[in-house]
């Protein structure tokens, strides 16, 4: 099992690693990095959410969710305001510039990234999401 699972993980890494490349190339034509695109993205169609609901809706990590909000709060891209609820904590919300890279890239990249997965009908997307999500739990699991 040992050898079997490794390659499993490492072509499951390889596979978002690739995603990660090709949408990293992507959204830095608009002059943003993949970590602050996967912020707009979160934040696009919402109202803003508090850093903890970003931090856990998003792959950046806590210690680098921080900086990453700043940059493009100096890109007038969010802006940050204390909660109302609990003043040690911030709220983040796309400003209308941020709105607008939203709109603008967010439908363009998704139908750039549908064309990797073009020979793929209903079953095999099914099948696909029923495997990870059981790999999801079992990692989730092991992780509490």
């Amino acid at each position: 099992m040992g050898e079997r699972y490794l390659k499993s993980i490492r072509l499951l890494a390889e596979c978002m690693q690739g995603f990660e490349r090709f949408s990293a190339d992507y959204v830095r034509q608009y002059g943003l990095t993949h970590a602050q695109f996967d912020i707009i993205a979160t934040l696009g169609n919402t109202s803003g959410m508090s850093y903890k609901e970003l931090g856990q809706k998003t792959l950046i990590t806590k210690g680098t969710l921080t900086g990453v909000v700043e940059r493009l709060e100096e890109k007038a891209l969010v802006q940050r305001e204390r909660c109302t609820r609990d003043k040690r904590s911030y709220f983040v919300r796309l400003t209308d510039a941020g709105e607008q890279v939203f709109e603008e890239v967010f439908p363009k990249l998704t139908r750039q990234a549908q064309q990797h997965f073009s020979a793929y009908g209903e079953a095999d997307f099914v099948r696909l999401e029923t495997e990870l999500r059981k790999l999801k739990q079992v990692i989730d699991s092991s992780n509490s």
